[in-house]
């Protein structure tokens, strides 16, 4: 099994580069020296009849420089941005040999770059190892941040903190070992720039959802390139650990009319990106960001499904999550589940067992499809995020809601006849506030972003214990505590994959920023120092838990039908008038399961108590004990808790 011949590929006697595009009238290949600062050769590509130009170059070794030159009519007016003064990186660039920098002079026509741009580098990738992805139904996922996560770890050596290499320290391999992590999510690993207005903030982009070349990994994250990554993919294997690489094809660095020309926009703006019908000047913005990438072109899609066969083939990745993913269903008619992008990536013979998750919405018309995309893709699952924390912070009529989140969210994943959830359950993720910072602050602060707090959500269902922020007092400090962990506690209870964000299991806080996308420094950095051993002890525990009983292996929904009862306070069945009651704080699940450990079937009770008072919850049956302690149910279910029981 091969990755396509486009890009750079290393023969007997030298290298063939080939590059597509449609409107170019003339592409030149740019070789430079090693260190990437002096052209040294140049080569003009002849055109085939698929637009793909090539250029056959004797004696080019591995670890060659080198960059594109387009030419074409340059107006922007009617879509058309060539300009042979830019050094535009290759779309299919396996590596670069340094990190992209925002300058004005990439958006100033007639400007020559080639001392700003990155040189792509010609590389020889050996196959990974490749098994079976690693992450069980029901698997919990753990969201990270490279350089956040590791940056400040003091076991690391200072030299590899803040790099995927880092994961694989045994420090941090023990870390997600202890809290029972199935699969790692790594946030964006490929290359970025930042966005424009960051530099003159003293801003950079700390998250990297803001990519250029999609297959070349950014060398601040990744300075061993491939290798790198391959090795740690190896490592997390070898701990039980799956890879998940979070990838952005929605839109690129590029941006919008103002923006740069680095790569797609100087080598076929009108095919890369997505334009207003009849006004080809006028960029779609259905990200946000500027532009949208055109997924449903044949050669975009060819791009998007080699970047993923890649990634598999030789760094051995478990699977991907997709940012924004509605983007890349969207047509010229808007999303369609059964697009062609989406039914390659489920059948291409290196992708159709791996794991792939969508981020379900993006801010063009039809936008929000939660639910709506073809299996087996999974979904990060908003509505579970949101009515579990406005359970929590008191929101009336949300008894009903949290049932049936709990139970695999049925109204939105059983549509065209569905029998089983795709949920991805969380409470935070990387975008918005972190959980302890959810239960500390009634309202965001971004003041440190540069935008005078208008940017990032106003609606984050979030709560502060009577005191905005930073606070010494004690009691203040155990409620909030105390209501993480009845966060983690009905997280991990719910139906289908859970996801935590890095941190959230030890009470890490960002000082109440709830977008704080372009803060590389301490706001974001995880601070081991810090770490609230009695949180990391209790997600441990549910993770364990979790693990045990095989009800939350299964994807099926709870139905009630022998698999769950919901009950009332007085241990009753819930009946239609205690689902509407407006204020009702209680809940029990009572779920028959099989008990792994013991090795026998037995029902597990798991009881909620939003409210700010302890009360009396019966149980049905004989013999519960409260799990793990093993005490006999004493029938009191302490204020903002939840509580297991096992029957014996």
């Amino acid at each position: 099994m091969v990755l396509s011949s486009l890009g750079a590929t290393l023969t007997a006697d030298g290298c063939d580069f080939a590059i597509w595009s449609h409107r170019a009238s003339r592409i030149e290949l740019c070789l430079f020296d090693a260190e990437g600062k002096q052209e040294t050769s140049r080569y003009r590509l002849v055109r085939g009849r698929d637009d793909i130009h090539r250029v056959s170059v004797r004696g080019v070794m591995e670890g060659q420089r080198y960059g594109y030159r387009a030419w074409g009519a340059y107006d922007p007016d009617k879509g058309s941005w060539f300009d042979p003064s830019k050094l535009l990186v290759d779309p299919y660039a396996r590596e670069i040999d340094r990190p992209f920098r925002h300058d004005a002079k990439l958006s100033l026509f007639g400007v020559d770059t080639a001392d700003l741009v990155p040189k792509a580098v010609v590389t020889r990738n050996p196959l990974a190892k490749i098994g079976k992805p690693l992450l069980p139904p029901g698997g919990f996922i753990y969201e990270i941040s490279v350089k956040a996560f590791t940056i400040l770890h003091p076991e690391i050596p200072e030299a590899s903190r803040g790099t995927v290499a880092a994961l694989a320290h045994p420090s941090i391999i023990s870390h997600l070992k202890t809290l029972g992590v199935d699969a790692v999510e790594l946030m964006p690993i490929t290359a970025w720039i930042d966005e424009r207005h960051l530099p003159r903030l003293g801003l950079s982009n700390a998250w990297g959802y803001n990519p250029i070349a999609f297959m070349a990994l950014d060398p601040r994250l990744c300075p061993g390139g491939m290798k790198e990554l391959r090795e740690t993919v190896s490592a997390l294997h070898q701990a039980g650990i799956g890879v998940i690489l979070d990838l952005v094809f929605n839109h690129t660095g590029e941006s919008d009319r103002h923006g740069a020309t680095l790569s797609m926009r100087g080598l076929d703006n009108l095919a890369y990106y997505r334009h207003v019908p009849g006004e080809p000047g006028h960029l779609v913005n259905d990200t946000g960001t500027g532009n949208t990438v055109a997924c449903d072109h044949p050669h975009v899609r060819r791009l998007i499904i080699d970047t993923l066969r890649h990634f598999v083939l030789h760094a051995g990745v478990d699977g991907f999550r997709f940012d924004l993913a509605p983007v890349i269903g969207r047509t010229a008619n808007g999303f369609v589940p059964d697009g062609e992008t989406m039914k390659a990536m489920i059948s291409d013979e290196a992708l159709k067992d791996r794991v792939l998750i969508a981020e379900p919405w993006d801010i063009g018309p039809g936008g929000y499809q939660l639910g709506n995309f073809p299996e087996p893709f999974l979904e990060w699952n908003d509505r579970a995020r949101d009515d579990i924390r406005r359970f929590w912070r008191g929101d009336r009529w949300t008894t009903g809601a949290l049932a049936t989140r709990l139970a695999g969210s049925s109204d939105i994943f059983a549509r065209h006849g569905r029998h089983s959830t795709r949920t991805v359950n969380f409470l935070a993720a990387h975008d918005g506030f972190t959980l302890m910072d959810l239960v500390s602050h009634e309202n965001k602060h971004n003041e440190a972003n540069g935008e005078e707090n208008r940017d990032g959500h106003n609606d984050n269902f979030s709560w502060n214990n009577g005191v905005e922020g930073e606070t010494d007092d004690p009691v203040i400090l155990e409620k909030r505590r105390s209501d993480v962990s009845a966060l983690l506690s009905t997280l991990f209870v719910s139906r289908g994959f859970v996801m935590l964000t890095v941190g959230d299991e030890a009470g890490r806080s960002q000082r109440g920023n709830n977008n704080a996308y372009c803060q590389d420094n301490a706001i974001t950095w995880f601070d081991w120092s810090r770490i609230d051993g009695r949180l990391v002890e209790h997600t441990a525990a549910l993770a364990t838990l979790r693990k045990r009983f095989a009800i939350f292996s299964e994807t099926g929904f709870l139905n009630g039908n022998g698999d769950v009862q919901w009950l009332s306070v007085e241990g009753r069945p819930m009946e239609v008038g205690d689902w509407d009651a407006p204020d009702n704080s209680m809940l029990g699940m009572v779920l028959t399961t099989h008990d792994r450990q013991a090795g026998r079937p037995t029902r597990l009770a798991v009881l909620f108590n939003r409210g700010p008072e302890p009360a009396t919850f019966a149980l049905p049956g004989w013999n519960w004990r409260q799990f793990p302690s093993r005490e006999l149910w004493n029938q009191m279910l302490p204020a903002r808790s939840v509580r297991f029981c096992i029957e014996e």
